[in-house]
């Protein structure tokens, strides 16, 4: 399962927000600290807005601070929120499926069942839980996502 850019960068400045719920934070902080588009992050910024998750503050010293508590955004709930799709392959896709094989096949019954474990783990997340500091999940010790270069 890969995650759109979306998705990633909802992350990205939620995780930012909740690191810095001292002050308001603007576009362009986040923009800066990842290293991404500030046109795709108005984007995402605004979908926060319309959910709730973020709330906007306009005006000259206006910005952007977190709309719930960390311990409030579910995980799994907000990564079915920013995908459009579930689709790990072509039989997914009941409009576009082309496969002759669908009939006989079990792979989308087994890739139908790993889609939902994955899901299961993240919705037993929140964002609280993704902050440094936080304690480890009983699933054992966090993944450490490095970007590449």
């Amino acid at each position: 399962m890969r995650l759109t850019s979306f998705t990633d960068y909802t992350l990205r400045t939620l995780l930012y927000l909740s690191a810095h719920r001292d002050r308001l934070v603007t576009i362009q902080d986040i923009a800066d600290v990842h290293a991404i588009s500030k046109n795709h992050l108005m984007k995402v910024v605004y979908q926060l807005g319309q959910s709730g998750l973020v709330e906007t503050v306009r005006g000259r010293n206006g910005g952007l601070r977190l709309g719930r508590e960390p311990k409030d955004i579910n995980i799994g709930q907000l990564i079915r929120d920013t995908e459009s799709d579930f689709y790990m392959a072509e039989c997914f896709d009941r409009d576009h499926n082309t496969c002759p094989l669908t009939g006989d096949c079990r792979l989308k019954s087994a890739l139908g069942q790993a889609t939902r474990a994955y899901l299961d783990v993240l919705d037993r997340l929140t964002l609280q839980d993704m902050l440094p500091g936080a304690a480890p999940s009983a699933e054992g010790a966090p993944v450490i996502l490095q970007r590449r270069t």
